[in-house]
């Protein structure tokens, strides 16, 4: 009998790390009858990730090897930053990794998958013998620059934020200076050179997945095919097996459309109502977010807004009441917005089911930071965006989706360079929830929604790089 293959998938800390590998591991084992355990290294701070490995095991469908948590503490700076932190943690995490996977009670991978963060890790692959794969949880144009970096880190003088031209990657549109993913912005950073370091490990596996589908970037797929473009830097196969996202049902706790949340959602009319969340990361300053509101007041639109603490009361304190907590919406809330706006919106403190609210019928927009999770989710659900990237890739993601998907909108003044005013965010909400621009941009959402799920079907473009994937020896 022959036994099944079976992948071994190593995951960095994070959610956003965490969810896309779940992800993936449920498709190889619902799809492609391969037996799948994930590694994964986690934080100790985080609920949400010990939470989202217990439900991966509820009803159980692959195993999952916690690995402990590797003390850095003596080897970073205070202020490293999150890229050299996961970096050097993933460093560490090898001896146990290596410990655990050649365990003889522990099955055989016929397969190694590492994300991002875990291609030091790729050797392993090959003293099992098995292929080895990266798997990037983002867009190809992402990767084009990541594996690109080292050869722009040698033809580059100077900062990359300085530069007067944009850069030029092989086949791919062009990277604006300001938009670089935040590794690059400081060369003299030790995480820009940890980034550099995985631009160069990356082409050493024996393919990379992408969350992605064909049709959603086939320009830059194909520069990776063509060895006078991309296919000269990266001599392995890129394997678009997107976009693998969280079902509503699996998105978080059972019981939620019980909540009052739900009960609003269910009475309002279809596509009335923009959902404002900036995920896990994304907090704004009191001044920002004094305009966030003013803007969703004017635009008069249904909303629902997850809010977060601001990171500093700034000049404007005095317009906001005082003398409450920070779990209390109304202490940075501009006084009375609560109240003004109790007939059209919700505000919900820190937390909301994102999949269970933009799977729902009368969502018609999402405000988002545009991480790449958020805007899978947001496209398989056929709802448009305005975009307001903070970190990480987040700001080439959102160049992607307003300037070449025509699937989102973006403020005239990138909210990493100053506050966003009022009019300007009125104007954008109003843009995607009414009026023919709104119907334009929702026409071409739903377009990339029904290829997507095109794509993920049986006989589909991701599906069958996916079986390819699966069916590999060595």
């Amino acid at each position: 009998m022959i036994s099944k293959p079976h992948a071994a998938i190593l995951c960095s800390p994070g959610m956003g790390h965490l969810i896309p590998v779940i992800e993936l591991a449920k498709r190889l084992v619902n799809h492609h009858n391969v037996t799948v355990t994930i590694f994964a290294v986690q934080s100790n701070t985080s609920k949400a990730e010990s939470e989202l490995l217990k439900a991966a095991t509820s009803p159980k469908f692959c195993d999952i090897i916690e690995l402990p948590l590797p003390d850095i503490s003596g080897l970073l700076d205070p202020d490293a930053g999150i890229v050299m932190k996961l970096s050097v943690m993933m460093r560490e995490i090898r001896p146990a990794f290596r410990s655990a996977i050649l365990a003889e009670d522990s099955p055989r991978p016929t397969i190694l998958i590492v994300d991002l963060f875990g291609t030091e890790s790729l050797p392993i692959g090959d003293e099992l013998g098995v292929p080895k794969y990266v798997y990037i949880a983002c867009n190809a144009w992402f990767l084009a620059l990541t594996v690109y970096v080292p050869i722009l880190d040698k033809e580059v003088e100077g900062e990359y934020v300085d530069q007067t031209e944009p850069l030029r990657i092989p086949g791919c549109s062009l990277v604006q200076p300001e938009e670089v993913c935040d590794p690059m912005l400081n060369r003299a950073d030790q995480q820009y050179l940890e980034y550099v370091r995985m631009g160069v490990e990356i082409p050493r596996s024996d393919g990379i997945l992408l969350n992605i589908w064909k049709d959603l970037q086939p320009k830059t797929l194909d520069a990776f095919k063509d060895e006078s473009l991309l296919g000269g830097v990266v001599k392995v196969p890129v394997y678009p097996i997107g976009p693998l996202t969280r079902s509503a049902q699996s998105a978080g706790p059972t019981g939620l459309r019980d909540g009052d949340l739900f009960n609003w959602l269910d009475k309002q009319p279809s596509e009335s109502v923009i959902f404002v969340s900036l995920g896990s990361g994304g907090t704004l300053t009191y001044e920002q977010m004094t305009e966030m509101a003013w803007g969703l007041e004017l635009s008069q639109q249904r909303f629902i807004w997850v809010v977060r603490p601001p990171t500093s009361k700034g000049a404007d304190a005095a317009f906001f009441t005082s003398g409450k907590g920070d779990d209390d919406p109304s202490s940075y809330l501009p006084e009375g917005f609560l109240t003004r706006t109790r007939e059209i919106g919700l505000v919900v403190p820190i937390w909301a089911p994102q999949v269970d609210i933009l799977s729902h019928p009368s969502i018609g927009g999402f405000f988002s930071h545009c991480g790449w999770n958020s805007t899978l989710e947001s496209i398989i659900n056929g709802v448009p965006m305005i975009v307001w990237p903070l970190y990480a890739e987040q700001r080439m993601n959102a160049t992607l989706l307003s300037d070449e998907l025509g699937v989102a909108v973006r403020s005239k003044v990138p909210p990493w360079k100053g506050v966003v005013e009022r009019e300007e965010i009125k104007r954008m909400v109003r843009k995607i929830m009414v009026g023919e621009d709104g119907i334009t941009i929702r026409g071409k959402v739903n377009e990339l929604k029904l290829s997507a799920v095109k794509a993920l079907s049986q006989g589909g473009s991701s599906y069958n790089a996916l079986s390819q994937v699966a069916s590999t020896t060595k």
